[in-house]
């Protein structure tokens, strides 16, 4: 059948309007996406405080004993700006800890010596404040020479006290995630290439375990706000050794991939420098079936707090593996990695990450500023 000239006339028209261009440039296209599923709001919310809001996405915060308060900025798609932080009380963020080691770019050759794409940051026992950078110009990137590093500052004075090179271990993959301390050593997970690096910074030696092994390597999609997580191209998003904590007797080693599960080991084997990743293996064991996780942290009594990215709260889970919901609120969009403060305070940055357009299929619907809060939870820090 042949379409109608009333047809016809109205296709051209279209077509017409198809091929019109503004002298303007254009504005984002707004895509309709599904609202997510609602969520309870618990009692324990109320205790909630927001303390700041960013138009830059932060996945991550520590809180020094005497109130000073540092932010990560991951910057995933490789965007200039600030990697970390020092959160003012106006709210504004200064580049820590000075503008020249933020301002790294892609034909930049001084890697060593700047953020290329910090990831963590953390207090450490020795007081310093140490910041994982992955050295990879941005997400599924390869790390550049020299950018794989990890970097303790002395807040008193703003100085580099230490630089540990990972060049060495690092692969064409890594996407080098996060660290922790035992003693002298000092333990890294790497999300991109599968594994864990161990380093000692007593005699300077480490290595790599358990590449590629079922419990460092991601083996199920990772789901948020009631949606699976996927890239672009739609592969799944996959991040593998992620979170991890040290229990405060020092004897276990808890880590996951962010969709979890959690596992653990005692950390007499992880530390042990003849035991190959093979017999590693054979002592680790399944703890906890935890959710896509976006952070953790652990308190003196040994509790876990383990983000829930899907249900939009925050797991309490005890040495024993026995869980409960110590809080859940629909602000908390993707809880990062948390902090516990001197003071008791459970600090959270509620990083939005994945509504990035690299975690759903190329849409981006983050909704900024995205926040940071605070709530009391009554339990002792432990520094690891």
């Amino acid at each position: 059948m042949r379409p109608s000239s009333s047809l016809l006339f109205a296709a051209a028209l279209l077509s017409l309007a198809a091929c019109n261009t503004d002298s303007k440039p254009d504005k984002p296209e707004k895509v309709a996406v599904a609202a997510p599923p609602a969520v309870p709001t618990s009692e324990s919310a109320k205790s909630l405080v927001a303390v700041a809001s960013s138009d830059t996405i932060w996945n991550g915060v520590a809180v020094s004993d005497d109130n000073r308060k540092f932010v990560v900025f991951p910057h995933n798609e490789g965007n200039r700006g600030t990697r970390i932080g020092e959160l003012q009380a106006d709210g504004t963020v200064q580049a820590f800890p000075n503008r020249a080691w933020n301002s790294w770019g892609p034909k930049d050759p001084a890697a060593a010596s700047k953020f290329v794409r910090a990831n963590s940051l953390r207090f450490g026992p020795d007081g310093y404040l140490w910041v994982v950078d992955t050295g990879t110009p941005k997400s599924d990137a390869k790390p550049v020479p020299h950018g794989p590093k990890l970097l303790a500052f002395d807040i008193r004075n703003n100085q580099l006290v230490k630089s540990i090179p990972l060049d060495q271990y690092a692969k064409d993959k890594s996407f080098v995630d996060d660290l922790r301390f035992h003693g002298d050593m000092i333990y890294v997970t790497d999300a991109g290439a599968p594994g864990l690096i161990v380093l000692n910074q007593k005699t300077g030696q480490g290595r790599r375990l358990l590449d590629d092994d079922t419990t460092t390597t991601a083996r199920r999609p990772m789901r948020a706000e009631g949606k699976r997580m996927m890239k672009p191209n739609g592969d799944d998003v996959a991040l593998h050794a992620d979170q991890m904590e040290v229990s405060p007797d020092g004897k276990y080693y808890y880590f996951q991939s962010a969709a979890g599960p959690m596992y653990r080991v005692e950390t007499q084997y992880l530390d042990d420098p003849n035991i190959t990743s093979d017999a590693l293996a054979k002592k680790v064991t399944y703890f906890f079936n935890s959710p896509t996780t976006g952070g953790t942290a652990i308190d003196a009594a040994g509790n876990l707090y383990v983000t829930d990215a899907n249900e939009k709260r925050i797991l309490k889970v005890t040495p024993t593996g026995q869980s409960s919901v110590l809080v859940q609120d629909p602000r908390l969009i993707w809880a990062d990695a948390l902090w516990i403060d001197h003071t008791g305070n459970l600090w959270i940055p509620a990083a939005q990450i994945n509504r990035t357009a690299g975690q759903q299929k190329g849409v981006q619907t983050v909704a900024f500023p995205v926040q940071l809060f605070k709530m009391p939870i009554g339990a002792q820090p432990f520094r690891d």
